[in-house]
This record gives C-alpha cells, sequence and structure tokens, in this order.
C-alpha cells in the first residue's frame, strides 16, 4: 500500500521501446461483444510497457486501496469522448457505457518496477464485463487470461520484510464473484469518498469526466493517516477490503454481516453478532466481534488465516495484511 513511483513520476517516463504519441482509445473494442486477447488491442496506453496513458485515459488513486498480496496498483479510468460520469453523493461515480477502469498490479523486483497483470472492466451495453490479462516477461504486452494464473514473486514488503508467494490472478469467475452487486458486475474502487485526496475529483470536473466535484459527507482516511480516527481508518479499511461483498446486496448478503463505511447498526458491523452458520471458519469463537477481545474475534482470527477455507477475504490475498490486522486489532481492543 505505498507507491513505487508516483503517479506524475510514471507519467512522465519515456519509455525507448515503442513510445509514440497519444492516440484515441479503442471505443469499438471496448464495446464490442468480443474479449480482446491483447492488452493493447484497447490502446489504453500509448507505450508498450504500459505505463504511458492515452488521450483521456486519466490515473487516479484511492485514500485507502484494497489489499493484494502488499502489489502495488496503478489505476486509470476512461470515459468516452462527449460523455461524463455522473456523481453520485459519495457514492460510486455512475460511469457511461462505453468508459473503463484499468488497474495494473506489480512490484518492485530487482530495482524497478514490474508488471504483473492488468484488470479491465468495460462498460458495454448489457453491464460491465472484467477481465484480467497477465504480462509477458519482456513487459512488453498482457495476454488475456480468463482462466487465471500463478506467479511466483519475490519482493520486499513495507517494513522490510522479504516475501516469496506465488502470486494470484483471479480467472474471469473471481472477478465477477468480487465485482457483484444484487447479481451483476458493478465498479468497486472508484467511490466519491474514496476519491477525495489531492482534489481528484475537482480535477476530473475540470477535465470534464465527471459532471461536477460531489460533496461528499463520508470521507475515507488516507491510509497510513495516523491524524485520522481509529474508528474511521478502521471503518474505511473494512469499507474498502471487505464491503465489497459484506453489504445488503452483495455476494455475502446471507452473513447478515455488513461493513459499508456508512453501516450505523452495531450488529451489522458484527459487533456482539454470533455467526450464521457456525464451523470451522469460526475458530470456535463466539462473535464477529467480540468488544474488547480481538483474540476472541471471528473478524480477527479469519483475516489472520492463510487456510482457504477460513481465510477473509476468499480471494485476493495469500499473505496477512500484518498492519491491516494490527489496525483492527486495535480498534476492536478500545471497543467497550
Amino acid at each position: 500500500m505505498r507507491l513505487l513511483v508516483s503517479v506524475g513520476a510514471i507519467l512522465g517516463l519515456v519509455f525507448s521501446a515503442g513510445a509514440r504519441e497519444p492516440v484515441a482509445v479503442a471505443d469499438a473494442v471496448i464495446l464490442s461483444d468480443d474479449m480482446p486477447g491483447l492488452l493493447s488491442d484497447y490502446q489504453f496506453f500509448r507505450d508498450e510497457a504500459g505505463w504511458q496513458p492515452n488521450d483521456r485515459v486519466i490515473s487516479y488513486q484511492l485514500n485507502m486501496p484494497l489489499f493484494t498480496d502488499y502489489a502495488e496498483k496503478y489505476r486509470f479510468i476512461y470515459v468516452p469522448p462527449g460523455q461524463q460520469a455522473k456523481a453520485n453523493g459519495d457514492g460510486m461515480l455512475d460511469f457511461p457505457v462505453g468508459s473503463a477502469l484499468i488497474k495494473s498490479f506489480g512490484y518492485e523486483m530487482e530495482g524497478k518496477p514490474r508488471l504483473l497483470e492488468t484488470r479491465v472492466l468495460l462498460h458495454r451495453a448489457d453491464g460491465w464485463l472484467a477481465l484480467p490479462y497477465v504480462w509477458n516477461e519482456e513487459q512488453t504486452e498482457a495476454r488475456l487470461k480468463v482462466a487465471g494464473a500463478r506467479i511466483p514473486v519475490r519482493f520486499t514488503d513495507p517494513s522490510g520484510q522479504e516475501r516469496v508467494t506465488s502470486y494470484a490472478v483471479p480467472n474471469k469467475n473471481q472477478c465477477k464473484e468480487c465485482h457483484a452487486l444484487s447479481g451483476a458486475v458493478t465498479p468497486i474502487g472508484p467511490k466519491a469518498r474514496n476519491l477525495t485526496g489531492g482534489g481528484q475529483l475537482a480535477e476530473f470536473a475540470r477535465l470534464g469526466l465527471i459532471d461536477g466535484a460531489p460533496s461528499v459527507d463520508y470521507r475515507v482516511p488516507v491510509w497510513g493517516d495516523a491524524k485520522a480516527s481509529l474508528n474511521d481508518r478502521a471503518r474505511g479499511y473494512l469499507d474498502v477490503n471487505c464491503a465489497h461483498c459484506h453489504n445488503i446486496n452483495g455476494s455475502a448478503s446471507n452473513s447478515g454481516l455488513f461493513l459499508t463505511y456508512e453501516e450505523q447498526m452495531p450488529v451489522r458491523l458484527g459487533i456482539n453478532k454470533r455467526p450464521v452458520a457456525a464451523g470451522r471458519g469460526s475458530g470456535t469463537h463466539d462473535f464477529d466481534i467480540a468488544p474488547g477481545d480481538p483474540d476472541g474475534s471471528i473478524m480477527i482470527y479469519r483475516l489472520n488465516s492463510l487456510d482457504p477455507g477460513i481465510s477473509m477475504p476468499e480471494v485476493g490475498r495469500s499473505i496477512v495484511h500484518d498492519e491491516g490486522v494490527a489496525l483492527l486489532r486495535q480498534w476492536i481492543a478500545e471497543m467497550e
């Protein structure tokens, strides 16, 4: 959850291989019924290494990013010419048909950033489509992998610890599962409340990508901002890392555990709430959150596990997020 290269630096990079002048994004490819085999088919980038965005492909950062095995993420929004996304209070921006969300994942390896995969969300006439693309060793192209992939990586995490893991690229169905809302694929990240840092919403409005900077009541704190309240930081973390499934319309709605940032009912947040289905996922604990007792809370037990039958989130990580667990442990420990 730290940028290897600042967005400004990324946009200023000039690669000798394949660099060219900006060109138009291939709108027809986004809107087609096909699943393009190559990331370059969309023309989101003007360099073959996937760093320099083309016209109307705009970089952005989230206040609180999703944890994915300490991978760095580089995010871009594309809205087609003549169109605007509509602001929806502090919630998800409403993107027009023809829009795309592009997110690349990578690590610093051998002293330089290396991309492993790029996921795209394409807004077509029949809804959103999520597709994963895996980068080649030469970093010159990413190919569609509907079945997902496993990539061995060795990197150093923010604490200085060397990590070795088998990085998991999700398959197409796993993408759909995490992005499901009322049964339909839906974007997760670009909610106004998570885009407030650095004047991003105002910049989107200035560029004409959205119809105006919205008024935001619930602002998710920036990750690592110790000045924000413990409650806001913990709630923001749960909103980003868990609430895409744990909401009233999400794939985990039957759990009764709703972890959205605006949720106000303590029992829905898991406080003194018994799990709907008992089993080894509960770790013999009685409550999702036992106030004052993080070690007795199912939430901490599952976040601390790498067992496929226990671990939460179910997909997207093969490493425990030590800093995230520490944040939630402190939050629960200070509950009365």
